[in-house]
């Protein structure tokens, strides 16, 4: 079973984004190979097991990282 995220990049780096989850307007660390393809102010749709870390911030390791479709 997976969790979805929808959130806004904030922070690009390699290897890994820094998001604000649309859902709880909390700020996110998304490990990801694809981080290279996304920039701040992009809508994200981001798969992952649903394990996060207690961490601040909290953690995640993505399965996909998609940009989000509008209209």
């Amino acid at each position: 079973m997976s969790e979805v995220m929808s959130a806004t990049v904030l922070r690009a780096r390699r290897g890994e984004l820094l998001v604000c989850d649309c859902a709880t307007r909390r700020e996110v660390v998304v490990h990801t190979d694809q981080a290279c393809c996304f920039c701040p102010g992009d809508q994200v749709c981001i798969r992952y097991s649903g394990a996060m870390t207690n961490s601040l911030p909290p953690q995640i390791s993505a399965d996909t990282v998609t940009h989000m479709c509008c209209g």
